[in-house]
């Protein structure tokens, strides 16, 4: 089983790229009050639909996406499109997509040495888990929780539950170890970290028990 990562960075996002976005599209980019926001949300689009339309053989234009609630129903909702499984991810500085056939889950955080894992923590993780920060000190231990927490992301993200997740109840696995395969609300799936450099951390998580190959990419050959 193979998922395609594909990372840029927020200084890759031009004007110009806007002209492929639909109407919904356009009118969250203008919403956004700070440029790098507006570089994260229109990098993450651009990716998506260029990606896409190099797989279906259609201009950029012409996909068609699904980010509709479902709760509401608004188009803020994870983004879908027919015969393909996605998860966009951004933070700090990267904005990644991940592509597969089966349901994924692509979370990346740039890492606070400030956070108060302390009064975070406890909200978060389960109990175990915070017992095994306790091995970390200063950057080691913000960097150690951050890779945690995109493991969590990443499952709950594969899963559809999304921001109602309980993440006190998805355990993924000791820190000092590989994440390898989850099961989490009767759901299994492989789980891996990627490596993003020292200032983030990510990770991905996919739907299915059998090994998975991750086959990372520079978006910078599909923004040019």
């Amino acid at each position: 089983m193979t998922v395609e990562v594909w990372w840029a960075r927020i200084d890759q996002a031009r004007d110009e790229f806007a002209v492929d976005l639909d109407e919904d599209e356009q009118r969250r980019l203008a919403a956004y009050r700070r440029d790098e926001d507006k570089a994260r949300f229109l990098l993450g689009c651009t990716m998506v639909r260029r990606l896409l339309a190099a797989r279906f053989s259609l201009p950029a234009a012409k996909v068609r996406l699904d980010r509709s609630c479902p709760d509401c129903g608004k188009p803020h909702g994870k983004v879908r499109a027919d015969g393909v499984e996605l998860s966009v991810t951004h933070s700090g500085g990267l904005v990644g997509v991940a592509i597969g056939d089966h349901p994924v889950g692509l979370d990346v955080e740039k890492v606070d040495p400030g956070i108060d894992i302390d009064a975070v923590g406890p909200l978060c993780l389960a109990p175990e888990e915070v017992r095994g920060l306790a091995q970390y000190d200063g950057i080691a231990r913000a960097k150690a929780f951050t890779q945690v927490w995109t493991r969590k992301e990443a499952v709950v993200k594969a899963t559809g539950v999304g921001v109602r997740a309980d993440l006190q109840t998805v355990v993924v696995g000791p820190l000092d170890q590989p994440a390898e395969v989850w099961e989490w609300a009767q759901h299994t799936g492989q789980l891996t970290d990627l490596e993003v450099g020292a200032d983030h951390a990510a990770a991905l998580a996919v739907l299915r028990a059998e090994p998975l190959v991750v086959r990372v990419n520079d978006a910078t050959q599909v923004l040019i």
